[in-house]
């Protein structure tokens, strides 16, 4: 089958409300700073309410990386679940104004559009609160083979490990972009989906995975060690490739014996550290899916990931493909 796409993404279809917060908030709501914590419809209305004026951008990690792909200039595709109300309506469009196939049926009759509340203290740590609504009912049914198939990359977010449907269409997708060759990618998504997914992860990633994305805390968290080496050592043993993200001493990509170690880009001020390693790896595959070498899709992960942190969202607001023209990448 011909390629269609660059990087084809399943993620938890998401908008993101995005506020400044102090530590007096987060204590005064049981929040447990920097981290992600899944609430019911209920808990996420009392938090809305109560959270500062902020910005409402449609969101969820995988959405995110693909939109930075199409930032970048690269074809990309979009499945997700959202439901059939305003909030879904939105997240279509947005999906589609920035030229990613998006073709999900939505939901009808089940829970909401899922939405994360996401409150940023002064220093740019991000503490989420997530409704996950209708994005939990992505099904192996809602798999479109024709998009997997003819993608170069296709990227799963590891987020969906709380969902069984979601898991069940992992491998079902899996399954199509291995019998077509194409190269399949995990992002760990976070410490806490690690915890509570070790041993499907790792499980999913030894048999089915060629790519993963982590940060340093996820990639020795899914190991328990607290040793980074050793973490990036057992991560090498299993996949064919991978990129961990250091924060600001920037990222280190390991392929077979290779070891390349990728600086990161330098922000006047960190903003908002939401969708820092989404965009990276929009950055990496885009890189990664038009013939660059490792490093330079390192170099493409960072940029990406400087300039979303230099602002308030996950997303670009300064096209990609014109950074990484004037940076010579």
């Amino acid at each position: 089958m011909p390629e269609l796409y660059d990087v084809a993404a399943i993620g938890n279809a998401i908008v993101d409300v995005i506020a400044p917060a102090d530590d007096a908030f987060l204590s005064a709501h049981g929040l447990d700073k920097g981290a992600m914590m899944l609430v019911d419809e209920a808990r996420s209305a009392e938090l809305y309410a109560h959270m500062q004026p902020g910005l409402e951008t449609s969101g969820g990690s995988a959405g995110n990386t693909i939109a930075g792909v199409a930032s970048f200039g690269g074809r990309a595709a979009y499945l997700g679940k959202v439901a059939k109300d305003q909030l879904g309506e939105v997240f279509a469009h947005d999906m589609r104004a920035i030229g990613a196939h998006f073709d999900t049926a939505p939901l009808i009759g089940g829970p909401a559009t899922a939405r994360s509340l996401i409150n940023v203290t002064p220093e740019g740590e991000r503490t989420m609160c997530t409704f996950l609504g209708a994005s939990t009912e992505f099904t192996p049914e809602d798999v479109e083979a024709s998009v997997i198939e003819g993608a170069k990359i296709v990227y799963l977010e590891g987020y969906l490990f709380d969902a069984e449907a979601a898991r069940r269409a992992f491998a079902k997708t899996a399954g199509l972009a291995r019998a077509s060759g194409r190269m399949v990618a995990l992002t760990l998504s976070d410490g806490f989906v690690v915890e509570r997914h070790r041993e499907g992860l790792l499980a999913f990633l030894e048999t089915q995975v060629d790519l993963v994305f982590a940060n340093d805390t996820e990639a020795m968290s899914l190991f328990q060690t607290p040793d980074f080496d050793a973490a990036l050592s057992a991560l090498r043993s299993r996949v064919k490739l991978c990129a961990v993200t250091k924060g600001a001493q920037g990222s280190v990509i390991a392929a077979g014996a290779e070891t390349f170690a990728v600086s990161a880009y330098p922000v006047e001020k960190v903003v908002d550290t939401t969708g820092a390693g989404d965009q990276y790896a929009a950055g990496f595959m885009f890189g990664l899916a038009t013939g660059r070498p490792l490093n330079v899709c390192g170099q493409l992960g960072s940029l990406a990931a400087a300039e979303v942190i230099s602002h308030y969202g996950p997303r670009p607001q300064v096209r990609l493909a014109d950074l990484a023209a004037q940076k010579g990448l």
